[in-house]
């Protein structure tokens, strides 16, 4: 089977064709560096190193770029607050974010892009729309992007400008045409620091946010990519904008697949700083390894929601727990991965299927039972072997299980009546993936008329 992603371009799932042979060319955006990482961050970013990561261990060469915004509005309110200069600020939080992206094991991209060395390629694109009539410039000075001029406004987000009209908070001001005008350079302000400014032909000025990725997407991966990337809250206007831009300057296509991972819900409200609802990734690693975090990522579907809470963090060390006890129990033997083999394949059906994760790690699951049942060196290193494409496993599997607590009763009843759950909703995927987690610990489950119990069995076979 080939590669099929859903794009929400099309809002379709469609097999994945790159533009230049065995070549992908991805971009993602970004953090804005004012402040620590937080979970939602750590989502994404794991999402996007899966997708790279499976893309590479497909036999493509990718060229990923996950840009740095290094100047915005944000990031120069703190650095005005904390009294010290933006470039300070900024390469200290790259720092801890790289530092926090490093325990997750998010391998880094293939360019890092720094908005702020960007600057002329974004007032080259500001004036390329200026001379299309898609630009104009207001009495404060600032630059603005006309969206009414530009016809495919609204076809990423699937409303019409009338919708988006409608749900518009924003009056018109600083001199803008209309409410869903956006800005491509704003006019310096006295009140902001001196390394906040660049001159333009509009005057001294920064850039807006949107205009940011167009550029540095431009400059690194040319006018057509492959695949753009972010999460779901950047669908609008971020990327709505990005479309418009890249599109009304350069006349193609920005990105031919648009991908979007789901939110952090924090009891089933969607995590956010203006809401106080969120977690530092550097304060969930005070609690649990990053191990755990990333596989609690990495086991739900990328575009779903991802409900965070200790709860469901303490089943992810559980049930990662399980893995790396197969892998205790029987050393794996180191070996390349054979596609053709049943469950690799079943793997790679998966993983070709939009990066189905929930339904590749069950297939670890599978493989941590028979391990635990066969005693095969060549089982246990092909577990080893699929779970380092999600970039799992790869740890000492004695220092793991000695670092986590063991399933308890608790524990147990506890996924017992989530599979039974699961079956009653006929997903049958889940009710198998749980039973396997279960089997590989050694917990051999029994159904009946009266219910399901279970009963221990050694995964060592003792």
């Amino acid at each position: 089977m080939s590669l099929r992603i859903y794009n929400t371009l099309s809002r379709a799932l469609e097999e994945f064709v790159p533009i230049e042979p065995g070549h992908v060319r991805m971009y993602v955006c970004g953090i804005t560096v004012y402040d620590l990482c937080h979970i939602g961050h750590a989502r994404a970013n794991v999402a996007f190193d899966v997708v790279q990561r499976w893309l590479r261990a497909s036999g493509l060469r990718v060229t990923y770029v996950r840009n740095i915004t290094d100047i915005e509005d944000k990031i120069i309110r703190r650095a005005v607050e904390n009294g010290e200069t933006i470039r300070a600020l900024t390469q200290r939080m790259i720092d801890e974010m790289y530092r926090d992206f490093d325990a997750l094991g998010i391998q880094r991209p293939d360019f890092d892009p720094r908005a702020t060395d960007h600057v002329p390629g974004m007032l080259r694109i500001v004036g390329q729309l200026q001379e299309k009539g898609l630009a104009y410039t207001s009495e404060g000075g600032d630059v603005n992007y006309a969206v009414r001029r530009f016809p495919g406004y609204g076809k990423l987000s699937g409303k019409s400008l009338d919708e988006l009209h409608a749900g518009e908070r924003v009056a018109v001001l600083d001199g803008k045409e209309d409410p869903l005008d956006f800005v491509l350079w704003k006019a310096a302000k006295p009140t902001e620091p001196a390394d906040a400014q660049w001159d333009s032909p509009w005057g001294r000025g920064r850039p807006g946010w949107h205009i940011e990725c167009s550029a540095m997407a431009c400059a690194t991966l040319g006018q057509t990519i492959d695949i753009h990337g972010g999460g779901a809250d950047l669908q609008f206007p971020h990327h709505e904008n990005e479309i418009a831009q890249s599109e009304g300057a350069h006349g193609q296509a920005l990105a031919r697949v648009w991908m979007h991972n789901g939110f952090v819900n924090i009891d089933n409200e969607k995590m956010s700083k203006s809401l106080g609802n969120f977690f530092t990734i550097r304060d969930v690693l005070k609690k649990f390894d990053a191990e755990t975090i990333r596989f609690f990522i990495v086991r739900a579907h990328y575009r779903s929601p991802l409900n965070y809470s200790d709860v469901h963090l303490d089943d992810a060390r559980n049930a990662l727990r399980r893995l790396y006890t197969a892998l205790d129990a029987v050393a794996p033997a180191p070996l390349d991965i054979d596609w053709s083999q049943p469950h690799a394949a079943r793997f790679r059906a998966a993983m070709d299927n939009d990066f189905a994760t929930p339904e590749a790690v069950a297939v670890l699951f599978e493989l941590a039972a028979e391990a635990n049942r066969s005693k095969s060196a060549q089982v246990a290193g092909l577990l080893k072997a699929l779970g380092g494409v999600l970039g799992l496993l790869q740890g000492d599997p004695r220092a793991f299980l000695q670092g986590g607590a063991a399933l308890d009763e608790a524990g147990i009843q506890q996924q017992i009546a989530a599979r039974a759950a699961a079956k009653q909703a006929k997903n049958f995927a889940e009710a198998d993936r749980i039973r396997n987690e279960l089997l590989a610990q050694g917990i051999v489950l029994k159904d009946s008329p009266s219910g399901t119990t279970w009963e221990a069995s050694s995964p060592r076979g003792d």
